[in-house]
């Protein structure tokens, strides 16, 4: 007798409510791209606090310095790509808000991989003779065993309690297809979490994700995914191609909204709301979102 198909879809709300303080998230998407904006608007409204956050960042991050969620950063970088600087993330790095380990992009790559193949850590010549040794005392040297015997820095893994991604489409089990030029490494980071949290643009039958055209486009098992989060435009006002580009000038107001008497405004417009319906309202409206076009670089 057949049993019943697994069922992973769970609300935002549902999703955050699995999370704890202290706890080690990463987060997917790079930069403005596919961030899992909706999830973490969620956390923005809820107690959770002292977060470990590992991501090559964009508004997710600026949004977590904002609102005083950040214990530790782990990270290559965060921009805003048409806007370089995330002010948020400028004035919480400046207060010394929280802990940094700033990172080249690729070391945080090695971590990733050394995390998701269950290893505690990577060798690469990367940092060597930089000051990514001397801000990141904790990092250590290895000695190959083989020819030459060249000193290494051994790259820790980066393991994560929890992995928050954005995708183009997921059915109920958590079969997912990333359909945008930019899946970069959500596939490590899921690899490299206890748990795997999806937001997708829609749910749709298990047979036009796995058909033969968008096989390719799986970044991972859905064996490895505990939830999926239902979120048309959930990456707003990041992108989410095929379906919407980088929303700049929402991006310009976010930006802009330093002061404590702007940050309370843009939060009471944005963040605390009651739905994520609510949200694509207040950002324009569904044919707005649509209409804007994908990234050209």
């Amino acid at each position: 007798m057949k049993g019943k198909p697994m069922d992973k879809r769970l609300t935002s709300t549902d999703v955050v409510a699995r999370l704890r303080d202290g706890m080690t998230i990463g987060i997917g998407g790079w930069a403005t791209r596919r961030k899992p904006m909706a999830l973490i608007r969620e956390i923005l409204r809820s107690p959770l606090r002292d977060l470990t956050i590992v991501s090559y960042g964009g508004p997710d991050v600026g949004l977590l310095a904002a609102a005083g969620k950040i214990r530790k950063l782990i990270f290559g970088f965060v921009s805003l790509d048409v806007l370089p600087l995330d002010m948020h993330f400028r004035n919480a790095r400046q207060a010394g808000a929280f802990e940094v380990m700033e990172l080249d992009e690729g070391m945080v790559q090695l971590g990733l991989r050394a995390a998701a193949m269950r290893v505690p850590f990577l060798p690469t010549p990367v940092g060597l003779g930089t000051d990514i040794l001397k801000r990141n005392p904790e990092l250590q040297l290895v000695r190959s065993p083989y020819a030459y015997a060249e000193e290494l820095v051994a790259m820790p893994a980066l393991k994560l309690d929890a992995a928050l991604l954005h995708v183009t489409e997921s059915d109920a089990r958590g079969n997912c297809v990333i359909m945008s030029p930019d899946p970069f490494f959500d596939d490590l980071m899921a690899r490299a979490a206890n748990e795997v949290f999806i937001s997708c643009e829609r749910i749709v039958a298990t047979e036009k994700i796995c058909s033969h055209e968008r096989a390719r486009y799986q970044p991972f098992e859905r064996s490895i995914v505990t939830g999926v989060v239902e979120s048309p435009f959930g990456a707003h006002p990041t992108a989410g191609v095929p379906g919407y580009g980088i929303d700049v000038e929402h991006l310009k107001q976010y930006n802009a909204a330093t002061s404590p008497e702007a940050w309370a405004e843009y939060r009471r417009c944005f963040v605390d709301l009651d739905s994520h319906d609510d949200y694509i309202a207040a950002a324009g409206g569904r044919g707005k979102l649509a209409s804007i076009p994908p990234p050209v670089y």
